[in-house]
């Protein structure tokens, strides 16, 4: 028999309760009314999720959950009736994505008859516009869905229709067990669509995931968007999507694989983005060895990335450029030699752009962007080919952000995606953009920079290994750095490292604290949402693409006059890097002097949680970031962001399997007298100060080191025999 209700564990009792799973243990031996277990095992109970929700709304206890947290529960744990299928509730979103806040509340009111008639009509409305993988039946929900048809409308009211749509999205992919199906970090594609001069109009992706780069070109001024993918679900959600981001344009996405099934035969586009899958062997070597698309060689079937190079040659016009995220590997395989030899022969391979470790997924894998361009007939001849490395100079280059607040430099790690957050992407951005621009507005005069751009002659390529990694030839470069200007630079940056040696250790002498006795402390604590009830602090938001209306604090004015503070901000101690352009609302809070700022992504490295200070005044908050604005007479700030931060706390407010999301309503602080609690805010404020002056001195010391292991091995720099000698003298003789 069908269940009445849908059944939760304690841990998800806990997630919609706002509390730890200790306390939900407590309930469960403390309540003789707590609900029985409806289902599982004596080690794994299951709760009526009914009877719990009335148990906890007969105590007071509201859901603390976000709308799509509310959304993916019900997802997860909803008894299917045969009713609506994931590609409906797509359809749902796209519809309702336009409507306003009071239409999608009176929808969640009504009853479940009229809710589910409600809602086919509107999924009905835009079934036209979703590719689907075959025959399109008509809509079809029942009265078993109206729990999700309620958290779905909830969803998009409160949050936006990309914030239902992503809920939908990562649900399907883990029911098709699809694997290797990754979201491309928004300032990569960002990077990769600026990659293509000027603003092409027609821009293709083959395989377009969640569409993530078609949507970087919308934002670029692109009109007509054409997409590809094999998953239909991706294809699905990069519809969606990119009718929800840029409803401007004309969306043509269809499913199917783009090598053996291009669906997009003739279309002559004016730019391709891409980032292909890897290491694919059965990519259709046998049955394509004929076709048209390999004007550069036929690829080996270990080469599928160089099909996927070539497959998008194929739809440029002449003149036309192409992105595409590739791994290292390609670089230099033996089996793409001569492909890679003709690409760089012919003219059509323009740049590689190595990224560093951690850009995108593969995580532990510095992946590269190859620029390419389809050459004209008569055009100009190329007769160099671009490497950068911005690898070399990344580490360095988000320390040194960091130092100018004394912040830690530190990326950011959680199950992989905040480690791509927390790099310096403005900083890899200025030198890719950088260096790519001078090079395409003057190839023959391009000059480069030592160690991180370099222009290769073609015929020095041309070699029997035809290895184009940027690392080794722009390596070779670095021995054009003049020696006297290398020994000042060491110099200089040692005596900032014996400063900063200093100040860490004033920083580490303060010992302005005690042992708490035989026992650690306990307090009483509140959760931030019940705290944001009783007017102790605001709770602020920037709202997603798609969300109606204007969250508290919106500045109401051109973005373009303000910078945006990110996660990656605060977890390298930047100030404000964000572009105000990938806002693309004008929901945005303002940031103020002593509000806490917390990452929404956790991560076990890197700070969690800052103050504002006069730096960080006036800037947009970003969207990954949650802004709390406490009552200075109630609240002291850095109390607050002490204990917001505090490890245990993120970990207990997280919820997601691949990314740690962070419920803002869920962090809990304790309930102290604000006279302690300006005490414990000093002590967190020391250790903000330790934090940031150990970074900084770390930061140094790898730059000092890093300075003088280049200039030794690249000969600008020589050992003083002074060395040689106390090393003879008293020094380790072994071989």
């Amino acid at each position: 028999m069908p269940q009445s209700s849908a059944q939760v564990t304690a841990a998800e009792i806990s997630r919609i309760a706002g509390v730890t799973r200790a306390t939900v243990s407590n309930w469960r031996r403390r309540h003789e009314d707590f609900p029985a277990p409806s289902g599982g095992t004596d080690s794994s109970p299951l709760y009526d999720l009914e009877a719990v929700r009335a148990w906890l709304a007969s105590r007071g206890h509201a859901s603390a959950a976000t709308p799509s947290e509310e959304l993916r529960t019900t997802l997860r744990l909803h008894a299917q009736s045969g009713g609506g299928t994931s590609e409906d509730l797509l359809l749902l979103v796209l519809a309702t994505a336009g409507r306003s806040p009071e239409e999608l509340t009176a929808a969640t009111r009504l009853p479940d008859a009229d809710l589910v008639a409600r809602a086919q009509r509107d999924a009905a409305d835009a079934a036209d516009a979703v590719p689907a993988a075959g025959p399109v039946d008509a809509v079809r929900f029942g009265t078993g869905d109206a729990d999700v048809l309620r958290a779905l409308y909830a969803c998009v009211r409160d949050e936006g229709g990309q914030a239902a749509l992503a809920v939908l999205a990562e649900r399907e992919l883990e029911d098709s067990a699809a694997s290797g199906a990754y979201q491309t970090p928004v300032p990569l594609a960002d990077l990769l669509a600026g990659l293509v001069p000027g603003s092409p109009a027609r821009v293709l992706d083959p395989a377009c995931g969640s569409g993530t780069l078609l949507a970087a070109a919308a934002r670029r001024g692109a009109r007509e968007l054409y997409g590809q993918d094999m998953l239909p679900v991706q294809a699905r959600r990069s519809a969606v999507s990119l009718m929800l981001t840029a409803p401007e344009a004309a969306v043509t996405v269809r499913v199917g694989d783009s090598l053996r099934a291009d669906a997009f035969p003739g279309l002559v586009a004016d730019a391709v983005l891409c980032t292909p899958p890897y290491g694919i062997r059965d990519w259709g070597h046998d049955e394509l060895a004929y076709d048209p698309r390999w004007a550069y060689g036929v690829p080996a079937r270990a080469e599928s990335e160089l099909a996927w190079v070539q497959h998008a040659l194929a739809h440029l016009a002449p003149g036309g450029h192409a992105a595409l995220l590739l791994p290292p590997a390609m670089a230099g395989r033996a089996s793409g030699r001569r492909v890679r030899a003709e690409l760089v022969r012919s003219g059509a391979l323009r740049a590689v752009i190595a990224l560093p470790v951690g850009a995108a997924v593969p995580l532990h894998v510095g992946l590269q962007i190859w620029v390419l361009q389809r050459p004209e007939p008569g055009g100009p001849e190329r007769k160099s080919v671009l490497f950068v490395d911005t690898a070399a100079e990344a580490s360095s280059s988000a320390a040194g952000a960091a130092a100018g607040r004394g912040g830690t430099a530190s990326s950011g790690r959680t199950r992989g995606a905040s480690r791509s957050a927390s790099l310096d992407w403005p900083g890899v951005t200025a030198r890719a953009l950088g260096a790519w621009r001078a090079f395409a507005e003057s190839p023959d005069a391009f000059e480069g920079e030592p160690g991180v751009a370099h222009a290769v002659g073609v015929v020095d390529l041309l070699d029997d290994v035809v290895d184009l990694t940027p690392a080794r030839l722009v390596r070779a470069s670095r021995s054009e750095v003049d020696p006297a200007e290398l020994s000042a630079e060491v110099d200089a940056t040692r005596q900032n490292l014996v400063k900063a040696a200093k100040s860490l250790a004033r920083a580490a002498g303060h010992e302005d604290w005690s042992a708490a006795g035989a026992a650690a402390r306990e307090w009483r604590t509140a959760t931030a949402s019940d705290l944001a009830r009783g007017g102790a602090l605001t709770l602020l938001r920037t709202l997603p693409e798609g969300a109606r209306g204007r969250a508290e604090g919106g500045s109401g004015e051109p973005q373009e006059a303000r910078a945006v503070l990110t996660g990656s901000d605060i977890s390298r101690g930047s100030g404000p890097t964000g572009d105000p352009a990938e806002l693309r609302s004008d929901t945005a809070p303002v940031i103020a002097v002593g509000d806490v700022l917390v990452r929404a992504v956790a991560s076990v490295d890197g700070s969690m949680a800052r103050v504002a200070g006069e730096e960080d005044a006036g800037a947009l908050l970003g969207l990954h970031v949650h802004l709390f604005r406490p009552d200075p007479k109630r609240l002291d700030a850095w109390f607050l962001a002490g204990f917001l931060g505090a490890e245990e706390n993120i970990a207990g407010a997280s919820t997601g399997s691949t990314v740690l999301t962070v419920s803002p309503g869920r962090l809990r602080v304790p309930l102290l007298p604000l006279e302690e609690q300006r005490r414990y805010g000093e002590a967190f404020r020391h250790v903000h100060e330790l934090r940031a002056e150990a970074q900084q001195a770390t930061r140094l010391a790898e730059e000092t080191a890093r300075l003088l292991s280049g200039g030794l091995t690249g000969g600008q720099l020589l050992p003083s025999r002074e060395a040689a000698k106390g090393r003879g003298q008293g020094g380790d003789s072994s071989h």
